[in-house]
This record gives structure tokens, C-alpha cells and sequence, in this order.
């Protein structure tokens, strides 16, 4: 259960120790939880036990239709719908902050930050070239155009021979025997869930995110549902399948695996409708700031 924080506060002895344990680097613990919502994370102490699946058919026709002007006046840098998603999605969050919290050591805690990972391929098209994997923190208030800025600059870096810190730390692991990394990742763990682990260890790795997202569609893929990870605490995924002609209307199918302890259904139903929106629909918000449509 969440500390009795009144308590806490008229007795600052006891108070600096769980403090401490309760202080992130990546995020703040909610106070005003409900006690069911609260509970929750003891209850179900894992994202695999606690995960919700569910699907969101959307018509991207008039999207498509925007893409492809958008492309002509922005030859430079062009997008596709995979960046129109990305915006619409960190536009999402940052307007619905309840959506993006995490469980940690069975407690929830709002994001600092949005944050969308994702992976690419080093080469494309190549079946035998490497994924990188990118975490990018979207700002508030960032329009479509500069979102797609950061994104390409991101894909840029990821594909070049420059090393990242992330790399050299996977080379360090799977240079070492099997049982020092599964020691060395039980520590982790274990001080990730007592709000020990720097944020430095956090800060460029893809699974401490807001969402993950697979764009399928770009490989002619249909759309799947995807697990979520144990390490970390991503709650969200997402996988975009392809553009289909349905009734004479482009339709994109997305399916979404969520951690269900850090929200309820009717919230999340209500963001994903402010999703729809500025994705079937971006020419209306695209020069706005993120946060301008409120929830029905």
C-alpha cells in the first residue's frame, strides 16, 4: 500500500528512509491512488499476469491523402504514417498523464516525460542486418514537423558506425559467462524495484518508455499483438499493421498490449479516442500545440 505520507511528514525520521525508496529518477510516486488502484501491483506483481490485449481499427484515408501532400511541400523529410502515429501518440500522453505512469516494486508512479521507443533496421529491407533500438523523449507542445525532425535524426544515428553507449554495454554482456550477466541482471532488477538504480542505466534504455512501438506495416505486415517486457517498466506496446483498402476506404489496424495496474479501461478508452482524432485527422492539429484537444 502507499505510505501514509501525513504520517511520514510529522515524523521526519522515519519519513527519510522511505523517502528515499519511494524518489525515481524516472518518475514520481502517485499519492492519490484509489485503494483498488493502489493494490493492484501487490495483487498482480507482474506486467505478463497484468496485461490487457485489445485492437483499434482506424481509416487513415484522409492521413494517407495528408502524407502525401505533406511529402510534396517537405520533400526534404518526408513521413509516413508511422511518424503521424508517433506525434498523435505523444500528443496522447502528454494530454492524458494518467496513461503514462509505471509499476515499479509494486508501486505507481507517474512518467517524467514522454518517451516512444522503437527499432530499426541498420540496413532496410536487409533480412540479415542488426536492429538498433531507439528511445526518444517527444517535448510538449512539438509539432508533427518537429517531431518527424527528431525521429529522422534519431534513425540517422542509429544506423551509422558510431558506437552508442547502449551497444558497448551489450558487447560488455554478451562478452562475459552467461551466470555473471543473469547475476548482474538479478542486482539490477532487484535495485530497479528499491529505486536504487542510477538513472543514468535507465536513461538510454528503450524498455524504461512510455510505449514501444512496432511499425509492421512498413515490412507489409498485418499488425500483432506483442508481450511486454518484465525488465524495465514499459506498460505499453504497440504494433501498427498495414494499409488496407476496405470499402473503398485505407484502414490501418493497430493492436496494443497494456499493463493494465496503471489505469482503468475507461480512461484508456478515452485517450485512445483523442488518438483517433489527430490521427485520422492530422491537417486539423498539425500546426497546434500537442496538448489543444480535451477528452470527451
Amino acid at each position: 500500500m502507499v505510505p501514509d505520507f501525513e504520517a511520514l511528514r510529522l515524523c521526519p525520521t522515519l519519513a527519510l528512509p522511505v523517502t528515499m525508496l519511494t524518489t525515481r529518477p524516472d518518475g514520481s510516486l502517485v499519492k492519490d491512488l484509489s485503494a483498488t488502484r493502489a493494490i493492484m501491483p501487490l495483487l498482480m506483481r507482474t506486467r505478463t499476469e497484468s496485461t490487457v490485449y485489445f485492437e483499434q481499427e482506424l481509416d487513415v484515408t484522409d492521413t494517407m491523402a495528408f502524407v502525401e501532400r505533406y511529402n510534396h511541400a517537405h520533400p526534404e523529410e518526408r513521413i509516413t504514417l508511422f511518424h503521424v502515429f508517433m506525434w498523435a501518440m505523444a500528443a496522447t500522453f502528454h494530454e492524458r498523464p494518467r496513461l503514462n505512469r509505471f509499476v515499479s516494486g509494486g508501486r505507481i508512479y507517474d512518467r517524467k516525460g514522454v518517451w516512444l521507443s522503437f527499432a530499426a533496421k541498420k540496413k532496410k529491407m536487409d533480412d540479415d542486418a542488426a536492429l538498433v533500438t531507439i528511445k526518444r523523449e517527444i517535448p510538449k507542445g512539438a509539432t508533427l514537423a518537429e517531431v518527424a525532425k527528431l525521429l529522422h535524426a534519431d534513425i540517422t544515428s542509429g544506423r551509422s558506425d558510431a558506437p552508442r553507449a547502449e551497444d558497448r554495454e551489450l558487447n560488455l554482456a554478451n562478452a562475459l559467462p552467461a551466470f555473471l550477466v543473469r547475476w548482474a541482471l538479478a542486482a539490477m532488477r532487484w535495485a530497479d524495484s528499491m529505486n536504487l538504480l542510477p538513472g543514468s542505466v535507465m536513461a538510454h534504455d528503450p524498455l524504461y518508455t512510455s510505449m514501444f512501438v512496432a511499425n509492421l506495416g512498413s515490412v507489409g505486415l498485418e499488425a500483432a499483438f506483442h508481450h511486454l517486457y518484465e525488465w524495465g517498466n514499459c506498460p505499453f506496446f504497440a504494433a501498427l499493421g498495414r494499409t488496407r483498402t476496405v470499402n473503398g476506404r485505407q484502414v490501418c489496424l493497430i493492436r496494443y498490449s497494456f499493463d493494465e495496474r496503471i489505469d482503468d479501461g475507461l480512461s484508456c478508452a478515452r485517450s485512445l479516442e483523442l488518438l483517433q482524432q489527430r490521427l485520422e485527422a492530422p491537417a486539423k492539429f498539425e500546426t497546434l500545440p500537442l496538448a489543444v484537444v480535451k477528452a470527451a
